[in-house]
């Protein structure tokens, strides 16, 4: 009897751990005041957490893997301790020290992903082109021009002004009303594969549609088609890449989509300059040309892996190791990833239980949530923040009208396309520095650097209209602000919101807080689009580039209080980040970054590193001490470590 009694004292001291572990970590998620970024496997037994991954892998059909999943588990468990598990071999530690000596060293099948999802991308950018170069020519084609003796003589050219914006913003108005929506179902059912075949398809007919049109109407209706597979597209590759990427470049190859938007934009301009002189189907042959980089997308995706965690969303764990074992260098590391995936969604089921929400919810449901789940509604402002700032930089007031920008100027039709293609240059080159930096430096670090350069040099831009046109540094000063505007955007504002937003929502709101995201940026790209045609009317193009310029300051005060940092955590450890409140990280960032970065930058007093709110938990402290913090008078709070 006394062996049973101690078994039994033994297993419920054991579940009560697990039940106080369990609320502590769930507490956390939805309140974490501390700022720490809890591992949801530290405080668990050796011999426990081996048992439960036995059990693990007996209930997944993954039982020839339990060695290497044990492995993985206490690789998970312990990162930073890699040399005292005994379990690992000199080949086992030697591979995981790679991660971080060698971070770029990874399996082919991984970057072939990503150079798909990077043509996807550059379709993306071609569009917007193709259009661009157009708007010199379709309007006189379709009988709506906005300036010249034709319009001003019938008294059109403020009507003809407001068809062109609307006609140029239909694939953004369509993406914000209902295919940025549409892509929340469509990947629950069809997968990120499935959904971005469909976009490609979209991709491919709609440009060559577009290019057969006969009238303004005809253009509109293939315009929209466009934006549906735009849309689809914007919310699932950025999802698609972040969902595959191992940690520690996850930002850099998530903003591939950024990476090869610009080179889109530059293939585009180059289409738009080679087929300038042939004559009266010139627009049509810049509208259609799109449809090249969607050919070996639609040919090439279904030969990528499926994305794991879509997979264990489905409850296909076999799958999705499989598919691991494609994107990762060795069994070990893609055995971890799958066990340390595995227990965070676990925990963000038991948040969402926790919090009283379904977790099979339907579209509506999940869409109001995104604003009443306190973890979620941070997320969500964060991703609408990071998405309207693009808008509101004033990129697109000159990726969509550059070529009208430096007519404006005084260029003709051949020199403005020639400093088009310039732009979309400089847009590609300035790009690529993210790729290293965005790690490193982090998301939040880039913006807060490039938005008040940004906000110089377009105001500069706008203010060399101002020299006389007769005068040859008037084009010279323009198009000189222009590129410099546009290098300071390119590593910064254009990759990280859709990097950004692609990583901070749980996966039970993934599909719709990114299509929230997209609908959001599409939406002001929409007003944008159609305002700012009638906008230089009425302000002259220096009040429109002067407005802009503004905005750039608005967002970057937006940016320093509400956006928090997202560099080398994991798609789960978000949780933790985005369940500190969000009045305790704008205070934060008031008392205690504001102040420090006086002293560094402006009173140059160097030394004391930068303070920051999160700090992620280690194997150094247990649960019992945890109790006594507690017992102690803490509040239940865990100190951070």
């Amino acid at each position: 009897m006394d062996d049973i009694g101690e078994k039994y004292d033994g297993a419920t001291s054991r579940h009560v751990d697990e039940a106080f572990r369990r609320r502590q970590s769930v507490a956390q998620l939805q309140n974490n005041v501390t700022g720490e970024i809890k591992n949801p496997l530290i405080g668990i037994p050796k011999d426990r957490l081996l048992q439960d991954v036995e059990e693990f892998a007996r209930a997944t059909d993954l039982v020839d893997m339990i060695p290497m999943l044990q492995k993985g588990a206490l690789v998970a468990q312990n990162p930073m301790g890699i040399n005292n598990i005994p379990e690992l071999n000199d080949e086992d530690r030697r591979i995981l020290i790679e991660e971080n000596t060698h971070r770029w060293r990874h399996p082919k099948m991984l970057y072939f992903t990503i150079i798909l999802n990077s043509i996807a991308a550059a379709i993306q950018g071609w569009d917007q082109t193709g259009s661009n170069g157009a708007n010199l020519s379709f309007p006189i084609a379709f009988g709506i021009p906005d300036s010249g003796d034709e319009c001003t003589a019938a008294g059109t050219c403020e009507n003809n002004s407001w068809l062109i914006g609307f006609i140029n913003s239909c694939p953004y108005i369509a993406i914000a009303v209902f295919a940025g929506w549409l892509s929340d179902p469509l990947n629950d059912r069809l997968g990120r594969r499935g959904t971005i075949f469909l976009a490609a398809i979209f991709s491919l007919l709609s440009p060559i549609g577009s290019a057969c049109t006969q009238t303004w109407g005809q253009l509109v209706a293939c315009r929209i088609l466009l934006g549906i597979g735009m849309g689809l597209k914007e919310v699932t590759v950025p999802v698609f890449s972040a969902e595959n990427a191992p940690t520690n470049i996850r930002g850099g190859l998530v903003m591939s989509w950024q990476v090869w938007t610009a080179f889109g934009i530059f293939l585009g301009t180059c289409a738009n300059l080679a087929v300038v002189n042939v004559g009266d189907i010139t627009w049509r042959l810049q509208l259609g040309s799109a449809f090249l980089p969607a050919v070996p997308l639609v040919c090439g995706i279904w030969f990528c892996p499926e994305s794991p965690r879509w997979l264990l969303k489905k409850r296909k764990h076999a799958k999705a190791y499989a598919s691991l074992l494609r994107l990762r260098n060795t069994p070990l590391q893609a055995a971890r990833d799958l066990y340390f995936i595995n227990a965070q969604l676990i925990q963000e089921d038991e948040l969402i239980e926790e919090s009283g929400l379904s977790k099979n919810g339907n579209f509506f449901t999940r869409f109001g949530e995104l604003f009443t789940v306190p973890r979620i509604r941070r997320a969500t402002q964060a991703s609408g923040i990071v998405m309207i700032a693009q808008q509101m930089c004033g990129i697109n007031i000159i990726a969509f009208y550059s070529s009208t920008v430096f007519q404006q100027a005084g260029a003709s039709n051949i020199t403005a396309l020639l400093a088009s293609f310039g732009f979309g240059l400089v847009n590609f080159v300035f790009a690529w520095p993210a790729v290293w930096t965005i790690d490193t430096f982090g998301r939040r670090g880039l913006l807060l650097f490039t938005f008040p350069q940004m906000f110089w040099t377009l105001l500069a831009a706008g203010m060399s209209f101002f020299t006389p046109m007769s005068s040859p540094a008037h084009l010279g000063l323009v198009a000189f602000f222009i590129y410099l505007f546009d290098a300071f955007y390119s590593p910064g504002e254009g990759p990280v919101p859709f990097t950004y937003s692609a990583e901070v929502f749980p996966l039970s709101h993934r599909e719709i807080g990114m299509s929230w995201a997209v609908a959001t940026n599409n939406f002001w790209a929409a007003i944008l689009s159609m305002t700012f045609p009638r906008m230089v009317l009425a302000m002259t193009i220096q009040g429109a580039f002067g407005f802009y310029a503004a905005l750039n300051i608005v967002a970057l005060v937006l940016i320093f209080l509400f956006l928090p940092e997202t560099k080398q955590r994991t798609l789960e450890e978000l949780d933790y980040v985005f369940a500190v409140p969000t009045r305790t990280h704008a205070h934060y960032q008031l008392t205690q970054v504001l102040p420090w970065w006086i002293r560094r930058y402006v009173l140059f007093r160097k030394g004391a590193p930068c303070p920051e709110l999160y700090k992620f938990e280690t194997m150094g402290t247990t649960y019992d001490e945890k109790y006594i913090e507690a017992d102690d008078g803490s509040n239940g709070h865990e100190k951070s470590v």
